[in-house]
């Protein structure tokens, strides 16, 4: 890693990331995107599209042959995601939210950051495809928490209940990668193969991008109620200054691989993520209170996000 890059370069970086979610809103509230789409396209990024990226990005990745990646990364991305909502559920009851009120919403979305669409194209332009490789064995414990201790926390369902969301297309494309790297499959891979996965693979991030962008559309009509003098403030205040400061902290003192010290790094600077949104929704919460946490501390990552990878590169690298 060379000099660390600027504030307005980093913010250069992240641009692209936002303007394909307004691009996303913008097509949904031309009519271009339908919410039958919106439900169309998360299943395809989810189902074939994401799986395809874990896939091409875990295969015959150099940064994986230490085993260092393959241990820690997962159980990083577990401890962080779930501690964060545990934190949030604590932190949130003395703050005045309760049960029936907010409360286990709001900690389940602040507790979530953005582990995916955003972290991808940042990694990849800041330390190159291989750190790729590593951000997504990381998210494998993120996506453990979100249907283990966030399930739990957000509607009290049974473990079991959470675990049975476990198999899903990403978990299988790196399930799929890991024999694949045993067997040595990335050396005698047929070329056409390769090729579609790697098409696959590129759709990901901007299809699954746009689909955000018009899945939010709905919720940002009523501009009123996208913001909170109570939730709003206080979802920053842990998702954007509190957690990001644990989160570098950890990165230091770790005995963990470089590569994962940058993903913990990138995913500290993160907003919180969509997918309590739709969840909150499917489990009983209360969609407007993830609205609020994910809508305030997405807009003030714009100016976030870059102060925290300019500290954390000084920090880390």
């Amino acid at each position: 890693m060379g000099a660390v890059p600027t504030y307005f370069e980093l913010l250069g970086l992240i641009a692209p990331v936002f303007a394909l979610i307004a691009l996303g809103s913008l097509a949904r509230a031309l009519g271009w995107l339908s919410a039958e789409a919106d439900s169309s396209l998360l299943k395809l990024v989810v189902n074939v599209l994401y799986p395809a990226l874990i896939f091409k990005n875990v295969l015959g990745n150099a940064a994986l042959a230490d085993p260092r990646n393959v241990f820690w990364p997962p159980l990083v991305g577990y401890g962080t995601m779930a501690g964060g909502i545990l934190a949030a559920w604590w932190i949130g009851r003395f703050l005045g939210f309760s049960k029936g009120k907010g409360l286990r919403t709001f900690a389940f979305a602040v507790g979530i950051f953005n582990f995916g669409y955003i972290p991808i194209p940042l990694m990849e332009s800041l330390f190159g495809p291989e750190s790729i490789g590593v951000l997504l064995v990381h998210n494998v414990g993120c996506e453990v928490a979100i249907w283990t201790v966030g399930v739990l926390v957000l509607s009290g369902l049974s473990l079991r209940d959470g675990w049975r969301r476990l198999i899903s297309g990403p978990v299988i494309g790196l399930v799929a990668a890991g024999i694949g790297n045993l067997l040595d499959l990335d050396a005698v891979m047929p070329e056409a193969v390769d090729t579609t996965i790697g098409m696959a693979a590129a759709c990901a991030i901007p299809v699954g991008l746009i689909a955000i962008g018009s899945a939010l559309s709905e919720t940002l009509r009523k501009p009123s109620q996208l913001l909170s003098a109570r939730v709003t403030p206080a979802a920053c205040a842990l998702r954007l200054v509190l957690f990001p400061a644990v989160f570098l902290a950890l990165a230091k003192v770790l005995p963990i691989s470089l590569e994962l010290k940058r993903v913990m790094l990138v995913e500290a600077a993160m907003p919180a993520g969509i997918i309590p949104i739709l969840i909150a929704r499917h489990y009983g919460g209360q969609p407007l209170t993830a609205v609020q946490v994910v809508v305030g501390t997405t807009a003030v990552s714009l100016i976030a996000i870059p102060l925290w990878l300019r500290l954390g590169l000084a920090w880390i690298d």
